[in-house]
């Protein structure tokens, strides 16, 4: 059996919990599909709490990272704003690194 490391990543603003790995699926999600409704369905959450956690992460950060369409005859949805984006592909980035050097760290310590 080969001993693997594992990290939980956040990232907080003056104390408040503005980013996670689950915060990040949300939005990753709703890029996916196009629906904050469908995003929180794969997570097992309702609509409420995951329109929650969106607006806490703009309201932290200051940014609109979400934007939605009222339905009608097409239909709504929800898309990622520029910031949005953004966001979700720095993040991703960070944690891609930070599991990197987890990883060297981790062998030259453990000596595999």
């Amino acid at each position: 059996m080969e001993l693997e490391p594992r990290i939980k990543l956040w990232v907080e603003k003056d104390g408040h919990l503005v980013l996670s790995d689950y915060r990040v699926r949300i939005l990753e999600l709703v890029r996916e599909t196009g629906s904050l409704a469908q995003a929180a369905e794969r997570l097992g959450l309702s609509y409420r709490r995951a329109w929650g956690k969106v607006r806490e992460i703009e309201q932290n950060l200051g940014l609109s990272l979400v934007e939605s369409e009222v339905g009608g005859a097409g239909g709504g949805g929800s898309s990622l704003t520029d910031d949005g984006e953004r966001l979700v592909a720095l993040y991703e980035r960070f944690r891609r690194r930070m599991e990197g050097e987890l990883g060297k760290e981790f062998r030259q310590l453990f000596k595999e």
